[in-house]
């Protein structure tokens, strides 16, 4: 099960990748934004876990390109002005991997409840070797998350977006710029398109794939 230590342990650096996918909108604990259930290809999911998510790789990814769409109906009145009745904003977010590994490890990652990968495999099953140099998700594990997803789920996503963790009052007011460490911004989203090539067959256990993906707001 998803906890802080577990999110912790799963990132490389001093800041998460900048994007999950999960089934579910998490829990915010102790201020940091945490998925339910359990992480895609860790280990099995233990009795009464509910969910599941899958943390994606940094390596070789493009610019998380933002594109808010505003819904509204404007017209203009008889003297002139224009009047716009607007309904919402949605966002539509769209970024490309090159080169990524098409397998996160070259065997099950049997992660431990802290988020390292377990050092106590069998000879049969040795330590697993990183294809991607965060532990994130390979080409085959984004596949695997599109083909069984058509239709929404939650992108958590990190970057510094500081006004997000404006809405505590308790909260000191110079603390909402120390969270550069933590998913600043969870959106429920729809696969607007998905794109995937092999570019070169590895003589290793993985192949490299190029993947481009459009997320739409729900």
């Amino acid at each position: 099960m998803a906890t802080n230590n577990y999110m912790s342990g799963r990132k490389k650096y001093s800041r998460p990748q900048a994007m999950l996918f999960a089934d579910n909108p998490g829990q915010k604990i102790n201020g940091f934004y945490i998925p339910e259930g359990t992480e895609i290809g860790a280990y099995a999911p233990s009795e009464g876990s509910s969910g599941e998510f899958l943390i994606l790789s940094d390596d070789n990814r493009s610019a998380i390109d933002f594109k808010p769409i505003r819904i509204e109906k404007r017209e203009r009145m008889i003297n002139g002005r224009m009047r716009s009745y607007h309904i919402a904003d949605k966002l539509q977010i769209s970024t490309s991997w090159n080169t990524l590994p098409s397998r996160s490890h070259d065997t099950l990652a049997d992660f431990d409840i802290n988020g390292n990968a377990d050092l106590l495999k069998t000879v049969a099953r040795p330590n697993p070797y990183e294809f991607t140099t965060d532990g994130g998700a390979g080409g085959v594990e984004l596949l695997d998350w599109y083909e069984r997803h058509n239709g929404s789920f939650w992108v958590y996503l990190s970057y510094d977006k500081y006004t997000n963790f404006e809405d505590n009052p308790d909260t000191p007011e110079d603390e909402r710029f120390k969270n550069i460490n933590k998913y600043s911004e969870i959106v429920e989203v729809f696969f607007g398109d998905f794109n995937y090539s092999v570019t070169k067959r590895s003589g290793l256990n993985f192949d490299f794939w190029d993947v481009s993906l459009t997320l739409e707001e729900a």
